[in-house]
């Protein structure tokens, strides 16, 4: 649960309890304390649409009540190989985009023992006035607003709130429009660095969203303080859409993503684009849903199915003021490579250059050091064999310019985010593979952040010293 957005905290609940639960977005959890072995039920929703996970004799599973013309429909899912779950002295349900997870804790850690995708319910036999789509309903904005907390069974403590994560990605360092690293005041400078980050949920993409954090570089201590969500241009609901860059640009913000909120690799219309939100609010405090507007990155030639990972810089190379956006162009799922763009203006961008050699290298990243802008990725280890598990240095034609980073690699593809430190010393921050919640979560849960520093005499960022802290 998000440290910032707990709604509910009771002790001593009694048998049952009801609250108002209103949520900005599908990111939403519950956790209960046991007192025993009984019944323990715990359900989000209203009476419309609601999940719920049930622990009984031993096991775990998941709910999910619809209404319809003929009354309230309800399913009943249970997994086959891991429903299993005594001893728990925790049970949680969490609604993270359109998936419900129910996970307990036997003292070892949260495990998932269950899960249902609201998209791939069926419609009920008999039942052809069933109402909005499960899946449509809980990204409603008016359904959230109306959105409740309920449980039954003797518990000693209940908790509610915003969904936290299970694991960061995709770090990127929070800038000025002209790439340098965003102070909250002077008095953080050269002391604190703000990172965007995407927090993984419970499943695959689809369950993550966007975080901002807080790194003290006194001892590295990260601090959670935001959370954004976004709406689409033509689509109706909410979004944990993710892999976003947020840039400061005068007394606003610009704030670019990748929609992978609802992403779904098994439909054959499945892509992936960018969107740019403007705004004038307090994004590193509390939780926000952002207006977005298409940012068309250009593809010319490429036979692209989808962008991502967007990096944003206003500099000058000498004939005026340009922007310069670095990305990710997919040929297809997934089958990907950098990308970098230029124009006078965010919506007249024109194609600058494109790393065709790769096809498992993201995290495109601008950064600046010896007065020259680079090009930092990370060549993932599906890449041809020259190319894997490192993180290269690229012109802003995408050209090798000097030898790759010299740096741990910890994960399948790690973003290089560089920050310098004002002793002329370097960070990299970047993220790891571990997985949290075992098998029913799978891939997406990863991982502890991960933190390198190369020492002032270095000629170029050297990876000395690695520190790795959980995200949590």
């Amino acid at each position: 649960m998000s440290p910032g957005a707990v709604q509910v905290d009771e002790t001593g609940p009694g048998s049952s309890s009801r609250h108002p639960l209103p949520q900005p977005a599908p990111c939403v959890a519950v956790e209960a304390e046991m007192t025993g072995t009984g019944p323990v039920r715990l359900r989000l929703g209203d009476d419309t649409l609601s999940v719920s996970a049930v622990h009984a004799e031993g096991r775990c599973s998941l709910e999910v009540t619809t209404a319809t013309g003929a009354g309230p429909h309800t399913s009943r899912h249970r997994s086959r190989r891991s429903a299993r779950a005594e001893g728990l002295r925790r049970l949680a349900l969490t609604l993270t985009g359109t998936e419900a997870v129910v996970l307990g804790d036997d003292g070892t850690g949260w495990r998932a023992h269950g899960r249902v995708d609201l998209r791939e319910l069926d419609q009920p036999r008999g039942h052809s006035d069933r109402g909005p789509a499960p899946a449509a309903l809980c990204r409603d904005e008016a359904w959230l607003a109306r959105l409740e907390v309920e449980h039954t069974g003797e518990v000693a403590r209940l908790r509610a709130g915003g969904f936290g994560q299970l694991g960061l990605r995709d770090l990127r360092l929070i800038t000025h429009a002209d790439g340098a690293a965003y102070a909250d005041g002077p008095g953080e400078e050269g002391r604190v660095l703000w990172l965007s980050a995407t927090s993984a949920g419970p499943g695959f993409f689809g369950t993550a969203h966007t975080s901002v954090w807080r790194l003290d570089l006194d001892g590295y201590r990260l601090e959670h303080h935001a959370d954004l969500f976004f709406r689409r241009p033509g689509r109706a609901g909410v979004f944990g859409d993710h892999a976003t860059h947020v840039v400061r640009d005068g007394d606003g913000w610009l704030v670019a993503t990748s929609t992978w909120g609802d992403f779904d690799h098994r439909r054959d219309d499945a892509g992936v684009e960018v969107t740019l939100a403007r705004t004038d609010v307090d994004l590193l405090r509390g939780r926000h849903v952002l207006d977005t507007e298409p940012l068309a990155l250009p593809v010319d030639g490429l036979a692209s199915v989808g962008v991502w990972d967007p990096h944003l810089v206003r500099t000058d190379l000498g004939q005026g003021p340009v922007w310069l956006v670095g990305y990710v162009s997919a040929r297809e799922f997934f089958d990907f490579h950098p990308v970098l763009a230029e124009g006078p203006a965010l919506d007249r961008l024109s194609l600058r250059a494109a790393l065709t050699s790769r096809r498992a290298t993201e995290g495109t990243t601008l950064v600046r050091w010896d007065e020259r802008w680079r090009v930092l990725a990370s060549d993932g280890r599906d890449n041809p064999r020259r190319h894997r598990a490192q993180y290269p240095v690229l012109d802003l034609d995408l050209r090798p310019d000097g030898a790759p980073l010299d740096a741990a690699y910890p994960t399948n593809i790690p973003w290089p985010t560089l920050a310098p430190l004002p002793d002329g010393g370097w960070l990299l921050l970047t993220f790891n593979g571990r997985g949290v919640g075992g098998r029913v979560v799978g891939y997406g849960s990863h991982g502890d952040v991960v933190v390198l520093r190369a020492p002032a005499t270095a000629p170029d960022p050297v990876a000395e010293d690695t520190e790795t802290g959980p995200a949590s």
